[in-house]
């Protein structure tokens, strides 16, 4: 008969069948075998003995009694015989079972003993039986009858535990029965039984077996899967919990109920709302804690933080689930958990990386740009009146330059701080990048406000600074922008608060200015011109003009200053007072200096010999490294003297190009 199905390779249990001998425990099991609890059977067998052995004395003496009572020696000592062996046996298998040193007997040989002993005791009860069946008949008899029969049967019910040892008591029963009656019809019935009886513990035997192993198997997988609880609930994040049906912990992870252990208050038995409260903040958490154990409903990965005072700060995710009995009566919760602490640590580190400024500890231009849409767009479609404060600081780069980044730095911190001070409760700082900052003041409109404040920020900020024992002073421009006049949109406002700082740099610096429309028609007219000047170099637009140089002795002309001018297809001549800024601003004006450069060289090359050209270079071409190899390649290219050329630098070259120039 097999029992078992194939388990992996890993599996602590035999695959082969176990033979009948080795099921019954008369030999020793195999060590994967070694499931089934022949201790236990042994055990029950112990638990019975003692009883059974006064049983049996009993009966014994009732015997012996009766057969004296009928004065026949051969009587007297067959039953005195029969008794002695079964109280005999019966003694031996109580001190066996017992008795300390031979209780730690390897099962096997228990079961062995057993099983030899209650032969013997069957032989002896069984002549017990046969002498009583010799008195004569009266209630002496009876009573003889009775307590051998009632001794039989309590030998057989206290040996049923061990059935190697039931089927051997049987055996003997049926030979003794075989012996007095002979090959007779009673023989034959006793033996059918004792067939029947040993095929009925054949299946009990396997039946054991099964049982057993099925009961080891689930056994063995509560330990691993105990185990894995106990590793998981020591080394990770998880952790376990269990309620009664009243709401109140009955289990609780030792980790967790360390961490919930207030002035040496155990957890364990306050209900589960008192130690956690929900996060309402978080989304599908509307239902509390109260609702679902009222209830009596499932729920999952509600965040929940510590109810005590003290531990604010300690967050977990906890789902649970209702249970009940076998014949579905509700039990409680059980359910699991794992710590959010530091992953909620971690999410607001990265919130506030990705929306604050790492150096001043202000808000960045993401969160400048959220609060300013936040501001803008309240609900029901208002529009809300918010003005913007776009800021730059002047002086800042040559600080910079000069000092170094660290002092730089701990003047934008210095900034910062005084930005903050002089804003208040008002408005919202933020540190866009580099040197500018930009303040937000939702429900203001009214300009003599707006410059009130504006004044304030440039008074503060324009104070002295001290750092490392050096004083270090600066200014700040402000362009001012307000909604939802000057743009109902972050984009627009702060391009048009852009260009009204734009304008408050152009006019000196150190003051605010307001956005006003015709910034906006500038700046559009600016970058028409500057798309315009890209092609007029390519499209052969410019021309030099030259204006002569006169000497005042002999008024005789010793040299042609180039003068650049732009012929535009539409609008006509344009000044370079006009043009010339715009191609610094953009990157042109090298291109542009170049080709003035070389025009003027080759233009000079057919005047006489001793007429000089004169060129205008820009600081920027000035502070190119390159400037002295093209000027030697134009001169070059021109075949004309180094000396009839002249480059005119203007006096910004040597007042804002620093140790260079």
């Amino acid at each position: 008969m097999h029992m078992f199905r194939r388990r992996s390779k890993s599996s602590p249990f035999a695959d082969s069948p176990m033979g009948f001998w080795e099921a019954l425990g008369l030999t020793a099991p195999d060590v994967r075998r070694d499931w089934v609890d022949r201790r236990g059977q042994i055990r029950q067998v112990a638990a019975t003995i003692v009883a059974t052995w006064l049983v049996q004395l009993a009966a014994g003496a009732v015997m012996v009694g009766a057969a004296l009572f009928t004065e026949t020696l051969s009587l007297v000592i067959w039953a005195g015989t029969s008794a002695a062996v079964t109280v005999g046996a019966g003694l031996v298998l109580a001190v066996v079972l017992l008795v300390p040193p031979m209780r730690r007997w390897p099962p096997h040989q228990h079961v062995r003993l057993v099983m030899v002993l209650g032969a013997v005791q069957a032989a002896g009860l069984s002549g017990m039986l046969w002498a009583a069946t010799h008195l004569a008949p009266n209630m002496v008899q009876m009573a003889g009858f009775i307590a051998s029969l009632a001794a039989l049967g309590a030998t057989a019910m206290s040996l049923h535990p061990v059935r190697a040892a039931l089927i051997a008591f049987a055996a003997v029963v049926v030979a003794s029965v075989e012996v007095v009656a002979g090959w007779s019809t009673a023989a034959l019935i006793a033996f059918g039984c004792w067939v029947c009886l040993v095929i009925s513990a054949r299946r009990l035997v396997m039946l054991d077996c099964e049982t057993a192993l099925r009961q080891a198997r689930i056994a063995d997988d509560g330990r691993l899967a105990a185990q894995l609880v106990r590793e998981f609930e020591s080394h990770g994040t998880g952790w376990f919990w269990q309620t009664d049906k009243d709401g109140n912990i009955s289990y609780l992870s030792a980790k967790v109920a360390e961490v919930l252990t207030i002035d040496g208050k155990s957890p364990l038995g306050q209900s589960l709302t008192s130690l956690f409260r929900m996060d309402s903040a978080t989304a599908g958490t509307e239902r509390t804690l109260s609702f679902h154990l009222s209830s009596r409903t499932a729920f999952s990965d509600y965040s929940v933080r510590a109810a005590a005072p003290g531990l604010q700060d300690r967050w977990w995710s906890i789902s649970g689930r209702p249970v009940t009995d076998a014949f579905g009566r509700f039990q409680g919760f059980v359910g699991s958990g794992s710590d959010l602490t530091e992953k909620r640590r971690a999410d607001a580190e990265i919130t506030r990386l990705a929306l604050f400024d790492s150096l001043t500890g202000l808000s960045n231009r993401q969160r400048m740009r959220l609060s300013l849409d936040q501001s803008l767009n309240q609900p029901g479609g208002m529009r809300r009146p918010t003005a913007l404060f776009l800021l730059d600081l002047d002086r800042f780069k040559v600080v910079n330059d000069t000092m170094g980044h660290q002092t730089g730095d701990a003047l934008l911190k210095q900034v910062a701080q005084r930005l903050l001070r002089s804003v208040g409760d008002n408005g919202l700082v933020g540190r866009l990048g580099g040197d500018e900052f930009e303040v937000i003041l939702p429900g203001e409109n009214a300009q003599d406000r707006l410059s009130e404040i504006a004044r304030d920020i440039i008074g503060a900020l324009s104070q002295p600074y001290f750092i490392d024992g050096t004083s270090v002073s600066i200014g700040c421009s402000i362009g001012i922008a307000i909604a939802p006049n000057d743009g109902d949109d972050s984009e627009t406002l702060v391009r048009n608060a852009d260009l009204a700082l734009y304008a408050a740099k152009a006019d000196g610096r150190g003051v605010h200015r307001f956005y006003r429309a015709e910034l906006l028609h500038g700046a559009q007219s600016r970058k028409q011109l500057e798309d315009d000047l890209r092609e007029a170099l390519v499209n052969q637009q410019f021309h030099l003009v030259y204006q002569p140089v006169v000497c005042t002795k002999n008024e005789d002309i010793v040299g042609y200053e180039a003068l650049l001018r732009w012929e535009h297809p539409v609008r006509g001549a344009i000044s370079p007072a006009e043009f010339v800024p715009i191609a610094e601003d953009c990157g042109l004006i090298e291109s542009i200096g170049e080709w003035v450069l070389r025009t003027a060289c080759l233009d000079a090359a057919r005047w006489p010999g001793k007429v000089r050209v004169g060129v205008n270079v820009s600081p920027i071409q000035f502070a190119n490294p390159a400037l002295p190899a093209l000027v030697t390649s134009a001169l070059a290219k021109a075949g004309i003297a180094a000396d009839r050329l002249e480059l005119e630098i203007t006096e910004g070259v040597f007042l804002e190009g620093g140790d260079h120039a």
